[in-house]
């Protein structure tokens, strides 16, 4: 994906602020708290969203800033997760003072930035020995129902780039399965609120969407249920910064 491909993708989200925040999942338990730092961090929520991380960390009582390029994004984040710090900003250039946070998390985001110029800025932002944590969500295709859906919707394997780099020191990687519970509006949802299918023209949308509700009617494993479980991976890196 070009420079100019991936900025009309990344500014997609915020027209479908309301559909990403009913259709994407939230994050297992387990994977924050691989990510997050001993004791009580000070944490950063970098492309935050609708609030799906922030309104997790918020819930675990730690104080948490949520930084959103998107105003249509940041505007439903402020509805959904009241009484948190949100501002507009980037990986970029985030809107922070130097060394006002232990931990930096970037979910379902970091393929929308250029690494070389948002890692030294999130250094920036972090305390000595600060961390930054990188997630995502994926669809275990292990299950026949979720290859299947794949097959409609398309590959996961270019959404996620684990490379950091200077002034980080090594990735680590960690993996963890869970599954969602959710109905056949919700996984409509979801599969709206993915950027590609955001851009699609109109017809082209409705004929993917289509296929997704024909899925349901039909696949065993689906047909005739008000709820199923959607098998994820959540793929996890952190680095920490160099002193």
């Amino acid at each position: 994906m070009n420079v100019n491909d991936r900025a009309a993708h990344a500014n997609s989200f915020g027209p479908a602020a309301d559909i990403y925040e009913r259709g994407r999942p939230s994050y297992p338990a387990a994977a924050l708290d691989w990510l997050l730092p001993p004791g009580s961090p000070r944490v950063v929520d970098l492309g935050a969203g609708t609030g799906k991380l922030t309104r997790q960390i918020k819930e675990r009582g730690l104080s948490v800033t949520a930084v959103e390029p998107s105003e249509g994004m940041l505007a439903k984040l402020k509805q959904s997760v009241p009484g948190v710090p949100a501002v507009l900003g980037s990986a970029e250039r985030i809107p922070l003072p130097d060394g006002s946070a232990e931990a930096v998390l970037v979910a379902q985001a970091w393929h929308w930035v250029d690494p070389q110029r948002a890692a030294p800025e999130i250094a920036r932002v972090l305390t000595p020995g600060g961390r930054l944590g990188l997630l995502w969500n994926l669809r275990d295709e292990r299950a026949d129902w979720v290859r299947r859906l794949g097959e409609i919707i398309g590959s996961q394997e270019s959404e996620r780039d684990t490379a950091v780099g200077t002034p980080f020191g090594p990735v680590e990687i960690a993996h963890f399965e869970w599954t969602e519970t959710l109905g056949p509006e919700r996984l409509i949802d979801m599969v709206a609120s993915r950027s590609y299918v955001i851009l699609l023209e109109p017809d082209e949308r409705a004929a993917l969407l289509m296929e997704v509700r024909r899925l349901m009617a039909t696949h065993p494993d689906l047909v005739g249920r008000t709820e199923f479980k959607l098998p994820y991976i959540t793929e996890c890196a952190r680095a920490t910064v160099l002193s």
